[in-house]
Parts: C-alpha cells; sequence; structure tokens
C-alpha cells in the first residue's frame, strides 16, 4: 500500500510537465483502476500511448515562487527509491497499463545527486526489466554536463524546463535559479552531445515555459522558441497557462487565460511547420498576440498582396500561407492536382481543407469561390 500511496501521490504531483499534444496539464490525464494517474500522449511518430508520468520525489530545496513543491510550501513530501519505481513501472508495462515513462524531479538536494537516482531508475528499467520504448527524462536545473550526459544515454526523449524566455523574467518566479548556466547551458550540452554521437535521443529534446506571471511578452517568448528549433534542433516547445497555487507567493496572482495559452501554440506550429518567422506575427503594440482571431488568419488579412492564391497552380509553402490549410492538407492538394483539376469547394472539403477559412483566400481555376468570413 506504501507503494501505491506514492504513485498516486507523486503521480498527480506530476501534472504540471506536459510531455505530450495536449495543451494544458489539467487535461487528458485518467486514473487506472488502482487510482494511478496515466497520461494519454502522442509521441514523435504520431503514436497514441499512455505513460506513466511521475516524479521521483517532490521535496525540494528550490522556492521558486509560483511552484507546489517549493520548500516554502507546508505540504507533504514522498519519494520513491529507484528500486521501487522501476520495479512499479516494469508491473504495470507488463500488466499492459503503459507503454512509457515520464520521469521528472523537484530537487531535495545537489542537482547530480537527484540526477544519479533518476539514472539508476532509467538504467534498472533498461538493463534489469529490458523496457525498449520510450522514456523521456527531465534535466533538473544545476546539473553537471557530465550527469546530462549519463541521464541522455538511457533517454528516448530529453527536456529542460526553461520556464522563462529571459534572465529578467525568471527571476520575477524563480529568484535563486540562474537562466545561463542552470537551464540554457544544458540544452546546449544536449545539442553537442547528440551531434558527436555519444548520445542518440531518438525523439530529441523539448522545453516548457511558464506562461504569466513572469511578465513576459508573446513575442519574447516565440522569439526564443524559433532560436531553440532553428539553433538548437528542439523538437517541441510547451507553453504552460499559469494557475494559482494555494500557499505560495503567486496565490493571488491572477490565471493566465486558456486562450493565451491556445494562441501561443497556434502561432508556434507557424513557426515550427507552416514556414513563418516571428518577425512576420500579428503582435499588438504590447508584444503579444490578439485573443480576437488565430495569428495564420490575422496575418492573411493583413497581407491582401499576396491573395488569392490558386489552388491549382501554388506551390506547397503558398498554400500553408492559405488560412484552413495545413501541411497534411497541403500535400494531399499537391497529389490531387497530378490526377486533375480541383474545381470547387467540395472536392478541397473532401481533401481535409477547412473550406469556411479558405474561400476568402483562394481562387479555384482563377474564380473566387463564394464564402463567409469568420475570425474564429
Amino acid at each position: 500500500m506504501e507503494i501505491e500511496k506514492k504513485l498516486e501521490f507523486l503521480g498527480k504531483a506530476a501534472q504540471y510537465d506536459l510531455c505530450g499534444e495536449a495543451c494544458s496539464p489539467m487535461v487528458h490525464r485518467l486514473k487506472d483502476d488502482l487510482g494511478r494517474w496515466l497520461y494519454p500522449a502522442v509521441l514523435p511518430d504520431g503514436k497514441r500511448v499512455v505513460l506513466l508520468k511521475v516524479l521521483l520525489t517532490n521535496a525540494c530545496v528550490n522556492d521558486c515562487l509560483y511552484c507546489a513543491n517549493r520548500a516554502g510550501r507546508d505540504c507533504p513530501r514522498m519519494a520513491f527509491t529507484p528500486e521501487e519505481l522501476a520495479s512499479t513501472f516494469d508491473a504495470l508495462w507488463r500488466r499492459g497499463l503503459v507503454k512509457g515513462l515520464f520521469l521528472s524531479s523537484a530537487v531535495d538536494g545537489k542537482p547530480d545527486d537527484v540526477m544519479a537516482r533518476m539514472i539508476a531508475v532509467a538504467e534498472i528499467i533498461r538493463r534489469r526489466y529490458g523496457f525498449p520504448g520510450y522514456i523521456h527524462l527531465k534535466v533538473i536545473p544545476g546539473a553537471s554536463k557530465a550527469a546530462v550526459e549519463a541521464l541522455a544515454r538511457w533517454a528516448t526523449r530529453i527536456s529542460v524546463n526553461l520556464e522563462a524566455p529571459s534572465p529578467e523574467a525568471l527571476k520575477r518566479i524563480a529568484p535563486a535559479k540562474n537562466f545561463t548556466e542552470n537551464l540554457f547551458a544544458p540544452i546546449a550540452w544536449i545539442k553537442e552531445l547528440v551531434e558527436e554521437g555519444k548520445v542518440l535521443l531518438p525523439a530529441g529534446q523539448t522545453t516548457q515555459f511558464m506562461v504569466g506571471p513572469g511578465g513576459e511578452k508573446d513575442q519574447e517568448l516565440l522569439r526564443l522558441a524559433q532560436s531553440l528549433y532553428r539553433d538548437f534542433g528542439l523538437r517541441r516547445v510547451y507553453y504552460s497557462a499559469f494557475q494559482p497555487i494555494p500557499d505560495t507567493p503567486f496565490e493571488d496572482h491572477p490565471p493566465t487565460p486558456a486562450w493565451r495559452e491556445n494562441r501561443l501554440y497556434q502561432a508556434d506550429f507557424l513557426i515550427r511547420r507552416y514556414g513563418f518567422t516571428v518577425e512576420e506575427l500579428p503582435f499588438d503594440s504590447e508584444g503579444n498576440l490578439s485573443r480576437e482571431g488565430d495569428p495564420k488568419l490575422l496575418w492573411a488579412l493583413k497581407h491582401p498582396e499576396f491573395f488569392p492564391v490558386e489552388i491549382n497552380t501554388a506551390d506547397y509553402y503558398q498554400l500553408l500561407r492559405v488560412p484552413g490549410i495545413g501541411p497534411r492538407s497541403a500535400r494531399r492538394i499537391i497529389s490531387a492536382r497530378r490526377k486533375g483539376n480541383i474545381n470547387c469547394l467540395e472536392d478541397l472539403k473532401r481533401l481535409g481543407i477547412v473550406t469556411k477559412r479558405a474561400a476568402p483566400f483562394i481562387t479555384l481555376k482563377g474564380k473566387k469561390p463564394t464564402f463567409q468570413m469568420s475570425l474564429i
């Protein structure tokens, strides 16, 4: 029963770390028949699997102002030993309840000591229990390069939570952490280790931002995300809308609205998959995205010179600029054109295009289709 209690408690404590396609830490988690928190996630190859997402411990020496596990908060503390967690995961895996592991931890001592225990969990799972599947491991802030390399040897994916887009924003939410040394340096180390062939990391590395309490602007977040994708090869950047937690210094801070998190994900997709740059995105005078419409649609409305796009002749990147057309549907259009012209909106609808969005910005064989504008 002690192990079950730890699994329930430390599984729930891991809810704030994002690990899949879900855009909120509070959605898509579920309980198995014993009350343990399990998390459906989308792996890099597109497969949906259930992960055991858990903390090694929630005891922490850090006092980050927003965090449920901060040292100054009066709450129960628990910890797994590496043997306990590894054997527990193995039992869940062999019963078919989980297909992978997402392991993070609070910092209950020296960062490298915490990392050593996380490494031990992964090594036992791989070597003793022969688990060949997906393991996502979090880097502890302040860990050494040697510890990061040792952790990465056992991981499918590894991540470092930057939390904020600048040293100034980080100081507002986690005054004791050094942005460059504790958080950004490990991202560069991981890139270097992969390039040198010292670790494989088939699913690469990711990061996560806490959105809201640091006073950061959307433009700051997305500019850094663009650099992380372009210069450091990150696979994903996650955005977590701040929600106040009782008995923390930010308990009375207003929550970040869900629409802001959603807009950041929409803009991030434009950078990561649609060929947009941060400089092209429509920010307001404060450097934030608009609540009123998604950034791709607002860009299109501000650039009438680019439209209309002729569906039957446009190249892939021209098609991606059309609202309602994404990478997959753009490829379908190009494939369908090899068999003949696309003549009407019904043809586009069959290819997966959101025609209500696309119609104002396209022509079909030189003619504009009938449409009704929507900003949502």
